[in-house]
């Protein structure tokens, strides 16, 4: 399984930006798809998952209201948008997939992982 993100830019404090990663393989649908963002010096942080099924959704705390992952198995693409942007959003955002058993906030519990894209808020 191979995950590719796209969407990340530098837009400014209060914009709206739209994260794609889109996977290959016809197993897409069964698994957990979650994004994940580091920021330079920090560790890697959990945004949000989506499960495979019924397309329940989780956030972190500093997503939470803010972002909305969603997926479209037909394209075998998960999407994450971001409005209200903050600097401290700036991160390499992640894209990863697996078979959720354990957290959803665990990044052991993701087998496959996009290269990541970079978003970046200025002030």
């Amino acid at each position: 399984v191979q995950l590719a993100e796209s969407g990340g830019g530098m837009v400014p404090a209060g914009d709206s930006l739209r994260l794609s990663c889109t996977t290959s393989g016809n197993t897409f649908s069964t698994y957990a798809m979650g994004w994940f963002r580091q920021a330079p010096g920090k560790e890697r942080e959990f945004v949000a998952v989506i499960s495979w099924g019924d397309s329940t959704a989780y956030y972190g705390d500093s997503s939470k209201g803010r972002f909305t992952i969603s997926r479209n198995d037909a394209k075998n693409t998960v999407y994450l948008q971001m409005n209200s942007l903050k600097p401290e959003d700036t991160a390499v955002y992640y894209c990863a997939a697996g078979y959720i058993l354990g957290n959803y906030y665990d990044i052991k519990e993701y087998d496959y992982w996009g290269q990541g894209t970079q978003v970046t808020v200025s002030s």
